[in-house]
């Protein structure tokens, strides 16, 4: 079965056609050229190196397990921080080379949704909250609830974008065309 990583089902659920140009077409977006993807990636390195005790006693962490690669069927991806708190519930924490802004993206939640799915599947419990550490605000920690209809809605998105890629469908674009503007497929995208 095919499986997909975090970052493409942050796309798809951004517009569907995402996963037809990359994985249907096989046209790459080239996002590396991006500075804050690259950046993002070194400091991503960096934390995961760097002992961060002060923010697990923050929450109560009894047990971690970091960079930790996770897979099952439809899914797989690498969890900065696969937390075990005191209350007996599991967490995901992701570093973010990010401003915290008082507002959480839709994307860091949608990828925390993704770990929290994992984290069910392998570990075989159930994940109510997420983490983020914004590294640019001097380590800001901010919990994100994880509802189980957007559990739901990530496992969805994987049998959606299975079908799209097996039936080469071409899938209706996003309803939202301020996205279309930075799209890196908008130059061959039948509006």
């Amino acid at each position: 079965m095919q499986s997909f990583y975090p970052s493409q089902i942050i796309e798809y659920l951004y517009c569907p056609r995402y996963t037809y140009f990359e994985y249907v077409l096989r046209i790459p977006q080239y996002e590396e050229k991006f500075y804050k993807v690259t950046r993002g990636r070194e400091v991503h390195n960096e934390k995961l190196e760097r002992n961060k005790d002060y923010l697990r006693k923050k929450i109560g962490v009894v047990d971690k397990w970091i960079d930790q690669y996770l897979g099952m069927d439809g899914l797989r991806g690498k969890v900065d921080e696969v937390l075990k708190l005191e209350d007996g519930n599991f967490a995901p924490l992701d570093y973010k080379f990010a401003v915290w802004k008082d507002k959480i993206y839709d994307t860091y939640k949608q990828q925390l949704y993704c770990y929290a799915v994992l984290i069910e599947e392998n570990f075989k419990v159930k994940v109510a909250n997420g983490y983020l550490v914004y590294t640019r605000s001097k380590n800001k920690l901010v919990t994100v609830s994880i509802p189980s209809k957007a559990k739901k809605e990530i496992r969805t998105s994987m049998e959606e974008m299975l079908e799209i890629i097996e039936q080469n469908k071409f899938p209706k674009a996003t309803k939202f065309k301020k996205r279309c503007v930075n799209c890196t497929y908008r130059n061959i995208c039948i509006k």
